[in-house]
C-alpha cells in the first residue's frame, strides 16, 4: 500500500501492534504499520470477525468471509479471536500487551473503558506502550457519543455542503475520506511516539478525531471562514472537467501563475491572458476560471475532440489527464502499487481456550479461533 514498502524496507522490523480495529479507519492505520514491517496481531470477534469480511467480492469460493475489502486492510496481519466482554479476555489481553510496543483500536469511546483496556487502565500497567484511539469526533466532547462513519462526517463537517459546486442538493461522496484521513493521521502520530519512546522511554495517549482529521484536509475554505471570509459554494476556481467527443477530460489551470498562460498558448487565446493580466491580482483567481470556461466554450473543445490532444498538452506542458474508469483503465490496474491489492491474506497467530460464553468458570474450556482466517 505505500511506496516504502513497496521498495522493501522494513522500517518498523521488531515493533508489535495490538490490532483492535475494525471496518476502514483503524485497519487503514494498522495495515500501514505492517506495511513497514510492524508485527500486527488484529483481534476479531469469536464466530463473527470484522464486519467486511463478509462485503463484496468474495476471493475464495465457496466462502463469505475473504471479501476483497478485507483482504486489502489486513493483509500482512496475524490474527487471533477473543470474545472481549469474557473476564478472562482482560487478562489475555494483557498478556499481549506485555510484548508489546502499541496498541489501536476504532471502537465507540467508552467501549475499551467497559472492557477495562482503555488506555489509562493499559497504560498504568505499561507506562512505555502507545496507545492509539480513533473514532469519529474524539474521546471527550458534546459529540464523542455520536455514531461516525465517513458519510456522517463528511455531512457534520460542511464538506458534503462545500462538494455541492453550486447544486441545490448535497450529494454522496464515493470516497470515504474521513476513514483513510483518520487512519493516516493515527499512522504518522504512532510512529511519533515511538520515536519519542526511543529517546525517553516514555509511552503516550493518542486521541484520533475522523471530523478533525476531514477538516484539517481543507486547504482553503475553513482557514478562510475562521478569519471572516463569506462561504462560497461553488466549482474550485481553475479545476475543471470538459467533455471531449465521447471522452472527458480533466484540466488544472490554477495553482500557480503560470498554468494559465500555458492553456491560453494552447488554445490560441493569447487576448485571454492579457484580460488577466490587468486585472487586480486579489481577482485574477476568479477571471481566470471564468475566461477558461469562455476559452474552451467557445469552440476549442469541439475541435481538438478531432485532433491529438495529448502531444499538444504536453508540448505546452499543460496539466491534464483522461478522466478514466476503474474497470477500463487498464494503466491504472497493471500499475504494480495497484496490483498489490489483487490478493493478500491474513495469518492466524495463536488461539486461545475460553469457557463457553454462558458457561460457569467450572466448565471444560473451548478453543476460540478467528473465523476461516487461513
Amino acid at each position: 500500500m505505500t511506496s516504502i514498502a513497496f521498495t522493501g524496507e522494513r522500517l518498523l522490523e521488531g515493533y508489535t501492534v495490538i490490532d483492535f480495529t475494525r471496518v476502514l479507519a483503524g485497519p487503514y492505520c494498522t495495515r500501514l504499520l505492517a506495511d513497514l514491517g510492524a508485527r500486527v496481531i488484529k483481534i476479531e470477534r469469536p464466530g463473527e470477525g470484522d464486519e467486511i469480511r463478509y462485503t463484496a467480492l468474495q476471493l475464495d469460493p465457496g466462502r463469505s468471509d475473504q471479501s476483497s475489502y478485507y483482504a486489502r486492510l489486513n493483509t500482512g496481519k496475524e490474527g487471533i479471536a477473543i470474545d472481549l466482554s469474557r473476564p478472562q479476555a482482560r487478562e489475555l489481553v494483557f498478556d499481549l500487551a506485555r510484548a508489546a510496543d502499541v496498541v489501536v483500536e476504532n471502537f465507540s469511546p467508552g467501549v475499551m473503558t467497559r472492557y477495562g483496556l482503555d488506555a489509562t487502565a493499559l497504560r498504568a500497567e505499561f507506562p512505555e506502550l502507545v496507545v492509539c484511539s480513533i473514532s469519529g469526533f474524539g474521546q471527550t466532547g458534546p459529540l464523542a457519543s455520536m455514531q461516525a462513519y465517513a458519510h456522517l462526517i463528511n455531512a457534520i463537517s460542511g464538506m458534503m455542503d462545500l462538494d455541492r459546486g453550486g447544486e441545490a442538493q448535497p450529494r454522496v461522496s464515493y470516497l470515504q475520506a474521513a476513514d483513510v484521513l483518520a487512519g493516516t493521521h493515527a499512522f504518522g502520530a504512532i510512529c511519533a511516539a515511538l520515536l519519542r519512546r526511543a529517546r525517553s522511554g516514555q509511552g503516550a495517549t493518542l486521541d484520533i478525531s475522523m471530523l478533525e482529521c476531514l477538516i484539517a484536509a481543507d486547504d482553503i475554505t475553513y482557514g478562510a471562514i475562521l478569519n471572516g471570509a463569506p462561504v462560497e459554494r461553488q466549482p474550485r476556481v481553475g479545476m475543471m472537467v470538459h467533455a471531449f467527443g465521447e471522452r472527458h477530460i480533466a484540466l488544472q489551470t490554477a495553482g500557480a501563475p503560470h498554468l494559465w498562460s500555458r492553456l491560453v498558448a494552447l488554445v490560441g487565446k493569447p487576448e485571454s491572458w492579457r484580460m488577466i493580466r490587468a486585472s487586480p491580482r486579489r481577482r485574477r483567481g476568479a477571471r481566470t476560471g471564468v475566461h477558461c470556461n469562455r476559452c474552451i466554450a467557445n469552440g476549442w473543445a469541439a475541435t481538438a475532440a478531432r485532433t491529438k490532444l495529448s502531444p499538444r498538452c504536453l508540448r505546452h506542458a499543460c496539466p491534464w489527464c483522461p478522466c478514466c474508469r476503474p474497470k477500463k483503465s487498464s494503466t491504472i490496474r497493471n500499475w504494480p502499487r495497484v496490483r498489490r491489492f489483487r490478493r493478500s491474506r491474513i495469518r492466524v497467530a495463536a488461539t486461545y481456550a475460553l469457557p463457553p460464553r454462558h458457561s460457569s468458570s467450572t466448565d471444560s474450556p473451548r478453543t476460540r479461533v478467528p473465523p476461516h482466517l487461513t
